[in-house]
């Protein structure tokens, strides 16, 4: 109880009023508690009832702290920080195996997981949660402890560890490569078939781009019979190995598919990238025996994968083009 008799204000009160002051607009406050628009307003109504006080002033441009406001929000936002730090420790140290990891989705549906199951035989402590998002996510804001980021070779992000590069080629279905109507011995018999493209406006990445690929191999002119356009390479790969048309693989999310059979690549031509692959470590997460012994794992099954390849590239070199884009 305060002083004047009044019960004090609960915790959902106060984190709504943090939110709110933090943002200076209810609606994207109403976003982040998930709940509506006309419930923020009820709350930070009923926590100045209870206060005596006006916390905001309406403006015709938004919201503004009263002084009163002012003050209570530097209270309210270090007292929920140091209980939100203390809640976190006290999880971490009650789960502490638990290893959060993100990356983009096509590199965890391609590569990561089906990895997963050696690294679970080789650590079942290890719980492993895969927070995949196509969007770069502040780490220690989102309490993710490893990241794998796709981003340019130049330069690097900052304390990473490099683990692939990238190349891109055609690849498709076997059952393609049946139909002699239609071709698919050299790069101008992409002429005959349908090219899958990566299309995300949200994620344009035009060095994925056919046009990019055609370019490179002088082939800038070149009309296919069709086109089919995906916002997820996941999806991309998934119409390739339907049958549905040519996609551009990426070397190191379709390497594990070509080995199996499942597509193919009718032609040598490779065409280099400016992009790769890093891990990058949170810094909430450094010391912890889980994400190194992660982090350690990652990084052989790249320099494995990586030898594999040099080796495999050594042995058809007098059939490859030159490469555009260098490694790091």
């Amino acid at each position: 109880m305060t002083d004047n008799g009044h019960a004090n204000p609960s915790l959902d009160l106060l984190r709504g009023f943090e939110v709110a002051a933090r943002h200076l607009n209810f609606t994207r406050a109403a976003d982040e508690l998930f709940i509506t628009q006309s419930a923020v307003s009820r709350q930070i109504k009923t926590l100045e009832d209870r206060l005596g006080v006006a916390l905001f002033v309406r403006q015709a441009k938004g919201l503004r702290l009263t002084e009163a406001g002012g003050q209570l929000y530097h209270a309210v936002s270090s007292a929920l920080r140091q209980v939100n730090e203390a809640m976190d420790g006290l999880s971490r140290r009650t789960r502490s195996s638990l290893l959060t990891v993100t990356s983009t989705l096509g590199f965890c549906a391609l590569w990561l997981i089906p990895r997963l199951g050696q690294f679970n035989k080789l650590f079942p402590e290890v719980e492993v949660r895969i927070a995949a998002n196509d969007r770069i996510l502040n780490l220690d804001r989102e309490r993710i402890d490893l990241s794998i980021r796709y981003s340019p070779l130049h330069p690097a992000p900052k304390a990473a560890t490099w683990l692939f590069d990238e190349q891109l080629m055609p690849v498709c279905s076997p059952a393609l490569l049946a139909t002699p109507e239609r071709p698919l011995s050299q790069l101008r018999d992409l002429r005959h078939h349908t090219l899958l493209h990566l299309d995300d406006p949200d994620n344009p990445s035009p060095w994925l781009s056919w046009s990019y690929w055609l370019d490179a191999t002088s082939l800038g002119g070149l009309k296919p019979s069709g086109s089919l356009m995906f916002n997820y390479y996941d999806q991309v790969i998934r119409a390739a190995l339907a049958g549905q048309g040519v996609a551009l693989g990426r070397t190191v999310l379709v390497r594990d598919l070509l080995q199996d059979g499942s597509l193919v690549a009718p032609f040598p031509e490779r065409v280099g990238t400016d992009r790769g692959y890093w891990l990058v470590e949170a810094g909430h997460a450094r010391g912890r025996r889980e994400v190194t012994m992660f982090a350690d794992w990652i990084a052989e099954m790249a320099r494995s994968e990586a030898a594999s390849h040099d080796t495999a590239a050594t042995k058809s070199k007098s059939q490859q083009p030159r490469r555009k884009g260098k490694r790091a």
